[in-house]
C-alpha cells in the first residue's frame, strides 16, 4: 500500500507575548493510501494542529510534510489553498456551517473555486447530499436541521470535490449517541467503500472503533515514537 501522507521532523511553532509555543516537535508519521487513523491524546498535544497542516490550513515551521506528492511546506498561500480545495476534505466538530445558505448551497461552496459548468456543480453536490443520506433536505437551512444533519451536510462538503484526504476533528463532539454512531457509520463507509483516507482527532474511545488504527500524541510527538504504515516504530 502506498504511502499518501508522509511527516519528517515536522514542527510546528508561534510566539505567545515572548514564549515559543510548539504544539508539534519532530513528528515522524506516514499514512498509507485508504487507512483510517484516529489520533487521540491530552489538549494541546498537537492534535488539530496536525490536521490543521495536512489540511494546508497551516504550514509548518520546520521539517517536511508531502500530501499525495505535493510538498505542503513549499507552496504558497495561494498555491496551498488551490490544491487544499482539491484535495482535503475537512469535517468539523461544529459543522462550520453558514447559516443563510442552504444545506445545497453549502456542500456547493468547494465547487465555486473549480472550472465546473453549473450543470456539473449540481450533480456533484446533489451526488454527495446522496452519499450521505439527506438529499431530501438539501432546501434546508442549518437552523432547519437537527445535529446530526447538520454534520451529514459537512461530510457531504468534504467530499463534493472528491479528494483524496478526508480530516475530521472531533467529528461527533457535538452528537447525541444515535447521531453520532450514524456519523461515524458513514466515515467508515467512505473509507472502505469509496477507498478515503480518513485522519479523525477524537477524544472518544468508542469513535477508534471505527478506525483501521489509533495513535496517542503527548506533547507534539507520538507516544512511544514514530509510526509508519501502522506499525510502531
Amino acid at each position: 500500500m502506498s504511502v499518501l501522507i508522509e511527516c519528517r521532523g515536522l514542527t510546528r511553532e508561534y510566539r505567545k507575548g515572548g514564549q515559543v509555543i510548539r504544539p508539534l516537535d519532530g513528528l515522524d508519521l506516514a499514512v498509507p493510501r485508504g487507512d483510517f487513523l484516529a489520533l487521540m491524546g491530552p489538549s494541546g498535544s498537537g492534535k488539530t494542529t496536525l490536521l490543521n497542516l495536512i489540511a494546508g490550513i497551516d504550514s509548518p515551521t520546520r521539517g517536511e510534510l508531502i500530501v499525495d506528492g505535493a510538498d505542503i511546506g513549499t507552496l504558497s498561500r495561494r498555491r496551498l489553498a488551490a490544491w487544499r480545495a482539491r484535495h482535503v476534505g475537512y469535517v468539523f466538530q461544529l459543522y462550520n456551517l453558514v447559516p443563510v445558505l442552504t444545506a445545497y448551497e453549502n456542500v456547493e461552496l468547494p465547487l465555486l473555486l473549480h472550472p465546473l459548468t453549473r450543470r456539473q456543480k449540481h450533480d456533484r453536490v446533489v451526488t454527495a447530499l446522496e452519499r450521505v443520506g439527506i438529499a431530501d433536505r438539501r432546501g434546508h437551512f442549518p437552523s432547519q436541521l437537527s445535529g446530526g444533519q447538520e454534520q451529514r451536510v459537512a461530510i457531504a462538503r468534504a467530499i463534493v470535490t472528491d479528494p483524496a484526504v478526508i480530516v475530521a476533528d472531533e467529528p461527533t463532539g457535538d452528537l447525541d449517541k444515535a447521531s453520532a454512531r450514524a456519523v461515524m457509520e458513514l466515515l467508515r463507509e467512505l473509507n472502505r467503500e469509496s477507498g478515503k483516507t480518513v485522519i479523525m482527532v477524537t477524544h472518544d474511545p468508542k469513535t477508534t472503533e471505527y478506525a483501521s488504527r489509533t495513535l496517542h500524541l503527548e506533547e507534539g510527538r507520538l507516544a512511544g515514537g514514530s509510526a509508519v504504515g501502522g506499525v510502531m516504530a
